[in-house]
C-alpha cells in the first residue's frame, strides 16, 4: 500500500512538469502568433501616420479615398475633388486600404 503511493508521488512531480512545459509552449505560441504580429502591425501603422506628406493618395476608416492636400500637426486635410477638402485625423487613416491603392497603380 505504502508502495503505490511512493509511485504516485513520483509520478505526480512528472505530471507537474509536463503541465508547466505546455503552458509555457501554449504562451510562446500566442506570443508569435498573436502578440508579435500585431506588435509589427502597430509599428507599420505608427511609422504610416507619421510619414504622411502632400500628395500621398490616402483612405480613411470610414472608406473615403482622397489626397493628402496639407498635414497640421494631427490633422489631415484630404481633398477629395477639386475645391472639397476634408479635415480629418491622422488616426483616422488606414494603412491597410492605403497600401492597396498605392500597390493597385
Amino acid at each position: 500500500m505504502y508502495n503505490q503511493i511512493l509511485l504516485q508521488l513520483d509520478g505526480a512531480g512528472s505530471g507537474i512538469m509536463g503541465q508547466v512545459f505546455l503552458f509555457g509552449s501554449i504562451i510562446l505560441i500566442m506570443y508569435f502568433f498573436m502578440i508579435r504580429p500585431q506588435q509589427k502591425k502597430q509599428k507599420e501603422t505608427t511609422r504610416f501616420i507619421s510619414e504622411i506628406k502632400k500628395g500621398d493618395h490616402v483612405v480613411t476608416v470610414g472608406g473615403i479615398h482622397g489626397k493628402v492636400f496639407s498635414v497640421e500637426g494631427d490633422i489631415v486635410q484630404i481633398e477629395l475633388d477639386k475645391g472639397i477638402k476634408l479635415k480629418v485625423e491622422k488616426s483616422a487613416l488606414s494603412l491597410d486600404y492605403s497600401k492597396k491603392l498605392n500597390n493597385g497603380k
